[in-house]
């Protein structure tokens, strides 16, 4: 693991830990049913025109580029990417290196329960405890993130269990090949590859372009990190992404719509 992570890690398993309290998986199956149901996440990454979808990431801030937006409104901002078309939405909701906050979900979600369509929203964080996935649902998210890399396989072991009790789906995020071949083991049914190597923050589009054709041809191909143009787009499109997720850039971006029609079309229809 990186030093960065490792310290981001270390600090969110302080920040959580005051939360810590065993978290049956009846319990969140209980929280599932009772709460009004989320769209599916994974359905929304296999478009049915065969397109790239887009994850269209909320993020004020990262280790790596710094500021990006600051002070941006989390539904505002929200509100831009459902116009602009994005299949799903990425809140991140940690405070400490990214500038979000659970509060961000959970008004995301319930502006877009008050204003339908909603597009299904990943909680983008640093999950270690199945009480996290809890907040998640409670929060109205459709999936949880799990970083291969940071975690021991008993711990994604429960956080996939949880995910699934919870009714979320689970992005897991990987690498390299040691680390996919971990997230096949662990069933994973949506994969990202992360292009960014986060103990130098170099992104590399050609880690996607190396591990997206191995994945088992049932699974959900995502690259995150470092697409910023039509032609970055389509580089992971050839490789079999069905989805990109993209935040610097569509924060950035004064017409998030034109960006991701460029990135739509700047590819075919894959051949399944």
């Amino acid at each position: 693991m990186s030093d960065k992570l490792t310290e981001i890690m270390a600090w969110k398993r302080r920040e959580i830990a005051p939360l810590v309290r065993t978290v049956a998986e009846s319990e969140l199956a209980e929280l599932h049913a009772r709460l009004p149901p989320v769209p599916s996440f994974a359905a929304a990454l296999r478009r049915a025109d065969g397109q790239l979808a887009v994850i269209a990431e909320i993020k004020r801030r990262s280790p790596s580029a710094g500021d990006i937006k600051a002070g941006a409104s989390a539904v505002e901002q929200a509100r831009r990417y459902q116009a602009a078309g994005a299949d799903a939405l990425s809140v991140l909701t940690d405070e400490n290196f990214f500038g979000g906050t659970l509060d961000d979900l959970h008004s995301v979600t319930a502006h877009f329960r008050a204003t339908p369509p909603a597009p299904p929203c990943i909680r983008k964080d640093f999950f270690v405890h199945p009480i996290q996935v809890l907040q998640a649902r409670e929060a109205g998210a459709s999936a949880i993130l799990i970083i291969v890399r940071a975690l021991t396989d008993a711990e994604i072991k429960t956080l996939h269990a949880a995910a699934r009790a919870a009714g979320l789906d689970a992005l897991f995020e990987i690498h390299n090949e040691a680390e996919l071949a971990r997230a096949v083991a662990h069933g994973a049914k949506i994969i990202g590859v992360n292009n960014r190597d986060l103990a130098i923050f170099k992104t590399d589009l050609g880690l996607s372009e190396r591990l997206i054709p191995q994945f088992p041809r049932d699974v959900i191909a995502v690259s995150e990190s470092g697409i910023f143009t039509a032609a970055d787009a389509a580089r992971v499109r050839a490789a079999g992404a069905h989805a990109v997720l993209v935040g610097e850039a569509l924060m950035k971006a004064a017409d998030p719509g034109a960006l991701i029609a460029e990135f739509r079309a700047s590819s075919q229809k894959r051949n399944e």
